[in-house]
């Protein structure tokens, strides 16, 4: 059934192409201005890099497969020739998707603009464009198409930091820089991806930094150590999510004390606006209030938000024999601790990251270390930095 559908839409595609400028390509048959970027405003019909890479996506992978006869193999494997064409024109005419900036460069514009040189510069659109060129690299070993997507892989890593808000939702393209809530586990999804694919630690290190920035919602159980603690009211929506006109207001504010150590469920867990991570909490005579995250006084027990290194990195324990707690941790959270020092730094690979007991940490996968988890602030982790 989906075999069928993907040649259903393979088709439907080459037989509404446009063939221009030595290449063919695929239009939107429909009016668009988008509701919030101004400049993005199209008549029908216009073109995509976005579209185009994603077309070229499709039809690499139905030249591979086996279920496809052969002639409708080489049908597609044109189809994804002639779309690749489109990716090899510059922005001196009409249509075109693929431009370099001021800066040397490249751009596959999601959004290209009725001039040269200008567009939306939408990094999203631009990465699953990239995945078409991956894709037909894969499928016919283009030394063309590994170059081009190289040369779009250093454009992400060099305008990450353009990319990234600190500690709110990422910014949805270069020429707005406004924040983008819904889009923001989309970046996540996508840079991880490309750390597969290119095997750098940089798109790696710019996943993780994202996940702390924005992380996903997620529940589980607050483990609350004896003492005093300060709850929140904010104002959100009924169920704890953030309403950009109310923008996580403080409402009220309380101090409670437990003589001993004690949980709560919580149904969400997520940053505050201009503030830190949040828990909260779903019963019980606190329930709709929100407490910190501050491990260990208050922390949400368990291993979440879980990305996996392909290839793995390595982590660096420091020297000078400075004492380092590691972890294993039970699925109900409860951790065994086993500490190590080193006269001299000591490197371990690691294969995941996640947030294990409200902190970030590695797990270690070889070693007298094997299936622990170390803290990320007791280690240095390989990158070449943010930019890339």
């Amino acid at each position: 059934m989906f075999l069928t559908r993907a040649k259903t839409q393979a088709d439907r595609l080459i037989a509404k192409r446009l063939e221009a400028r030595g290449s063919w390509w695929f239009p939107y048959p429909f009016p668009f201005t988008h509701a919030v970027h101004t400049g993005v405003s199209y008549k029908a019909p216009w073109y995509s890099g976005m579209a185009q890479g994603e077309a070229i996506s499709l039809f690499a992978q139905l030249s591979q497969l086996d279920g496809v006869c052969g002639e409708d193999r080489a049908r597609y494997l044109a189809a994804a020739d002639a779309a690749f064409a489109s990716l090899q024109v510059a922005d001196d005419g009409y249509p075109w998707a693929v431009n370099v900036d001021g800066a040397g460069y490249v751009w596959l514009q999601e959004y290209p603009g009725s001039e040269p040189g200008t567009g939306d510069y939408t990094y999203n659109g631009m990465v699953f464009a990239m995945f078409g060129l991956w894709d037909y690299y894969v499928a016919t070993g283009s030394q063309d198409a590994a170059a081009l997507y190289d040369g779009c892989a250093t454009t992400i890593a060099r305008y990450f930091p353009q990319l990234r808000n600190t500690k709110w939702a990422s910014h949805y393209c270069q020429t707005h820089r406004i924040p983008a809530p819904s889009y923001h586990q989309h970046h996540i999804n996508l840079l991880r991806q490309l750390h597969w694919q290119t095997g750098s630690p940089d798109f790696a290190d710019h996943t993780d930094r994202l996940v702390d920035d924005y992380p996903a919602s997620v529940t589980g159980t607050v483990q609350f150590a004896a003492g005093t603690h300060t709850l929140y009211r904010y104002d959100t929506a009924a169920d704890g999510s953030w309403v950009e006109s109310r923008a996580d207001k403080v409402l009220e504010t309380k101090s409670v004390t437990f003589s001993r150590a004690t949980q709560a469920p919580a149904s969400m867990r997520r940053r505050i606006q201009n503030r830190g991570i949040y828990y909260r909490i779903s019963a019980g005579p606190y329930e709709g209030w929100w407490v910190g995250e501050a491990w260990p006084n208050s922390h949400l027990l368990g291993q979440y938000l879980t990305t996996l290194y392909r290839p793995t990195r390595t982590v660096t324990f420091p020297g000078g024999s400075v004492p380092v707690d590691t972890y294993k941790v039970a699925t109900d959270g409860t951790a065994t601790i086993r500490t190590v020092s080193f006269v001299n730094p000591s490197n371990a690979p690691t294969d995941r990251r996640a947030i294990v007991n409200g902190r970030p940490c590695f797990q270690i996968t070889a070693g007298g270390l094997t299936g622990y988890w170390v803290p990320a602030v007791s280690v240095t982790v390989n990158s070449s930095g943010p930019t890339g």
